[in-house]
């Protein structure tokens, strides 16, 4: 299973070099810094944001006052300094020297390896920024405009080298000011991307791909219609993701995804796609919302990246109450499919700095919640093995609290697990028929993983009515049976 352990690579950089002193590059970070990233359950490392950042485009961010709040909402000391341009604003594919250039990344890349990560990089497939050299030396692989647009549309369009081009954009909200179109339906574009996916390859085991849907042939013809061309009979990953691989077989592709595409997407080659449901159900729904969704096909469910935060996502610490975060917590560790975390969640951070800055603020480290991590993170490790199954939970006519309850067995070879989450506020009672016949016959000691608190029990019992469970509000249990 893929755990993936996300870093504000320049944030996390910079503050390596305050700590030990001295100017800290990817090349040459301590060896304690990765080894603390190396916690054990954690198998991919994201560096996010390596990328070259655009002058350009942080001089058309430096104009916006919108974006210079938010800047100094979440840096209230904030310095010219202290920005760098969008993450998401590339003018090139390669490394930024701030941060080490390509040797630099490649001795990162050696240095996770030699830990047992993988790591996995940025591609932005929609947009690049408007010094980036294909506006020169490749029109064809963008959206362009005319003067007509660029005048009646100058928040949407944008003049460069001689000629006007479309703003990136997302079809439900304005364009991105900062950055320029490219087009999904030219064979030029899809080309280049291959090669741009290629060379990110060579430097790295997979791709994150950013807002991977809006390339989609359907989507891509509804935002741009006319301007985009004739549209392919191909769609955009299909045509790009084989052509990829033909050069790296094992290159993880993982896609930031919304609207309901994910299975969409996996069909169209993706690894993992955004689980962004799950994380609106357990923040804002019930334990029923959250039950229909793990109903789905197991197939898509293992295709799928459960998070409770990214860098495009609140803290989970500032907007989750702490019981209510380590029960989510606990839900997104142990199910089928990838597992996302950010870099500062497991410290209980409550400010997400925007991806222009390269710095945040200074914060208490939340030690309650990072000694629940340091259990959580490698019992889930040792729990999603095997065979993965949704529990049935029943309860009594006169107290329908099961109703809150959500539980899930793993079975491996040699291997048994069983995880139950009150996803309520208020305390539930049930009972968890267990899914191993051979339980039978005999007592059963019951260990959490999670407390190392131990449950004697008959094996008949656990196995009809079930293991009778008693949670406090959004408690949890992950259990292995001896």
């Amino acid at each position: 299973m893929t755990v993936i352990y996300e870093i504000n690579t320049l944030v996390w950089v910079r503050e390596l070099s305050e700590r030990h002193g001295r100017p800290v590059t990817l090349g040459d970070v301590p060896g304690e810094a990765w080894d603390e990233v190396a916690r054990p359950g954690i198998d991919t490392v994201w560096l996010m944001g390596v990328w070259e950042r655009s002058p350009a485009g942080l001089a058309i961010a430096l104009r916006d006052a919108g974006l210079l709040a938010s800047f100094r909402a979440a840096l209230p000391d904030l310095t010219d300094a202290d920005i760098a341009g969008s993450a998401y604003c590339v003018r090139d594919y390669v490394v930024d020297e701030t941060l080490g250039g390509p040797a630099g990344l490649a001795e990162a890349r050696a240095q996770l390896a030699a830990r047992g990560l993988r790591l996995i990089l940025d591609y932005v497939p929609n947009h690049v920024a408007p010094d980036h050299p294909w506006l020169t030396d490749h029109p064809e692989r963008l959206i362009q405009g005319t003067q007509e647009d660029l005048t009646g549309s100058p928040g949407a369009f944008l003049e460069a080298g001689g000629r006007v081009y479309a703003n990136g954009r997302d079809p439900y909200f304005a364009p991105w000011a900062d950055v320029v179109q490219l087009n999904a339906f030219s064979e030029e574009l899809r080309t280049a991307a291959v090669d741009t996916l290629v060379a990110i390859g060579d430097q790295a085991d997979g791709v994150r791909c950013d807002m991977a849907m809006l390339l989609m042939n359907d989507v891509f013809a509804k935002t741009w219609g006319d301007r985009a061309g004739p549209q392919p009979a191909e769609d955009f990953w299909p045509c790009v993701i084989p052509r990829v691989r033909a050069r790296h077989p094992d290159l993880l592709f993982v896609a930031e995804a919304y609207w309901d595409l994910e299975w969409a997407l996996q069909q169209q080659g993706f690894d993992h796609c955004y689980d962004k449901r799950l994380y609106d159900r357990l923040l804002h729904e019930s334990a029923d919302s959250t039950r229909a969704h793990l109903r789905a096909d197991l197939a898509y469910q293992r295709g799928l990246v459960r998070f409770l935060e990214n860098h495009d996502e609140p803290r989970a610490a500032a907007v989750l109450p702490p019981d209510r975060h380590r029960a989510a917590a606990v839900t997104v560790a142990t199910l089928p499919g990838a597992t996302l975390w950010h870099e500062g969640q497991f410290e209980g951070r409550t400010v997400r700095p925007p991806v222009f800055l390269s710095r945040r603020p200074r914060e208490p480290v939340d030690e309650q919640l990072r000694a629940f991590y340091d259990r959580l993170i490698p019992a889930a490790a040792a729990v999603r093995d095997g065979d993965w199954h949704l529990l049935t939970v029943t309860g009594w006519p006169d107290n329908d609290t099961h109703h809150n309850l959500l539980a899930w067995s793993w079975t491996g070879t040699g291997t048994r697990h069983l995880v139950i989450v009150n996803d309520s506020g208020t305390p539930a009672q049930g009972q968890v028929p267990l899914p191993w016949p051979d339980l039978a016959g005999r007592p059963h000691r019951l260990t959490d993983l999670l407390t190392g608190q131990t449950y004697d029990r008959d094996g008949d019992t656990l196995l009809a009515p079930g293991l009778f469970v008693d949670l406090p509000a959004w408690h949890a249990h992950v259990l292995t049976p001896a």
